[in-house]
């Protein structure tokens, strides 16, 4: 004989299963041809957690592995036995209702809170079929290349590459060179699939978002060339070319959060500023625009290509060095120096490079914040110029004020935060 405490706790658990079955067979309903619907997949939750209380009363694991075989012989005999009217085999149904009998289980040994969050993604992916498949279908060759290769990059070559200090001043770490190329290529990989997805047709707010995120050197440029060809993409070009520079801010922020979340605040002060004005002239530019036009799309590269990955890598470490020796021969001025001239065609490997100094405790906070805030205005600056060479007057008359206010909120915004240090 054997005894279970049925406290308040377990009393929880099978309230907990059978919120997370009526959430799953809530989806399941939906659909015509249903073989087990809101009421089955309750009962199959609650199944799976009393069947949990069993086998580990009884200590017995046999228990657990026949009830989930019963409930997945059970949905194959009735698919089989009357099969789907649409011709599918089933196999997500049968797949759907044994995870629903495992996480009952799984809130019976305590893992509630992760039980719950399974059931919400799992009711997203099986709520949106029709759209998942719709992003499977456009997907071209070089986009689960892009997949793939990002794949290598981070699980693959990072996992082997070995978490020492080497070379000059101990400042190169293959493992965190490596994963920061990781980072900086999941992020632009983000941009680069949305932009793909998202096609020209959804308005200049959303390219210039994505447009930044993947690349905003490239955005700028495309946009520039195309308002200096057609004098009615002016104005549609300048909120692009706006939003894509100050989404590098938003971006640098996020790198920040992860790679040094304690900098963050600090850093938020100081970009924040540039950000909101920025966005004060963007938005005053956007209430003129016709979102309903198609628009020409940026044309990014694939950020995970090795290629490409090996490049970033190699300006990275180059820039990690050269700080770390100038920080020691010339203090703040050599670093900040290194700022300004790397940060004029990429910001990021001087952001990172700044951020694992700050890391291993080589810069202090007021002087990482400056040297990140020089390295965007440095590239704030290069834009300006390709707006100006590339675009034409008549862009550079509506996208300069806009350039000029993200530059002039991040210059106060950096007197503020070192008056206050």
């Amino acid at each position: 004989m054997f005894a279970v405490d049925m406290g308040f706790e377990s009393v929880q658990a099978f309230l907990t299963a059978l919120g997370v079955g009526l959430l799953i067979g809530l989806e399941r309903e939906r659909h015509l041809d249903v073989k087990a619907g809101l009421r089955t997949y309750a009962l199959v939750c609650i199944l799976g957690c009393l069947s949990a209380l069993l086998a580990q009363a009884s200590n017995s694991g046999w228990i657990l592995a026949a009830g989930l075989l019963a409930v997945a012989a059970m949905m194959i005999a009735a698919i089989v036995s009357d099969p789907l009217d649409d011709g599918d085999p089933g196999t997500t149904s049968v797949v759907a209702l044994m995870l629903c009998y495992a996480l009952g289980a799984a809130t019976w040994y305590g893992y509630a809170s992760l039980a719950v969050m399974l059931a919400i993604a799992s009711t997203v992916l099986l709520y949106f079929k029709a759209q998942l498949h719709g992003i499977s279908k456009s997907l071209t060759h070089t986009d689960l290349l892009s997949i793939l290769q990002f794949g290598v990059l981070s699980m693959v070559i990072l996992p082997i590459l070995p978490n020492r200090d080497f070379g000059p001043y101990n400042a190169l770490n293959p493992h965190q060179i490596w994963w920061m190329v990781v980072l900086i290529s999941g992020v632009s990989l983000v941009g680069y699939g949305a932009l793909r997805l998202i096609g020209a047709r959804h308005g200049a707010s959303l390219i210039g978002i994505f447009g930044g995120i993947a690349s905003s050197t490239a955005t700028t440029v495309i946009f520039s060339r195309h308002a200096r060809s057609d004098t009615n993409l002016v104005r549609t070009a300048t909120v692009v070319v706006l939003l894509a520079n100050i989404v590098v801010m938003l971006r640098l922020g996020l790198v920040s959060a992860v790679v040094a979340p304690s900098i963050l605040l600090p850093l938020a002060s100081v970009l924040g500023t540039g950000i909101v004005l920025g966005l004060l002239v963007t938005l005053f530019g956007w209430r003129q625009l016709d979102n309903h036009e198609i628009l020409p799309m940026p044309k990014v590269t694939n950020p995970t290509e090795i290629r490409t990955a090996l490049t970033f890598g190699a300006i990275y470490a180059i820039i990690l060095v050269l700080s770390a020796w100038l920080q020691d021969v010339a203090g703040n001025k050599g670093l900040y120096l290194v700022a300004l001239a790397s940060g004029l065609t990429d910001v990021d490997a001087i952001t990172l490079s700044s951020l694992r100094l700050f890391g291993i405790e080589k810069l202090t906070i007021g002087e990482t914040v400056t040297a990140i805030s020089l390295a965007t205005l440095s590239n704030l600056a290069f834009k300006t110029g390709l707006v100006v060479v590339i675009g034409g007057p008549a862009l550079a008359r509506r996208t300069l004020p806009g350039l000029a206010a993200i530059a002039v909120g991040i210059g106060g915004g950096l007197f503020v935060f070192l008056s206050s240090v």
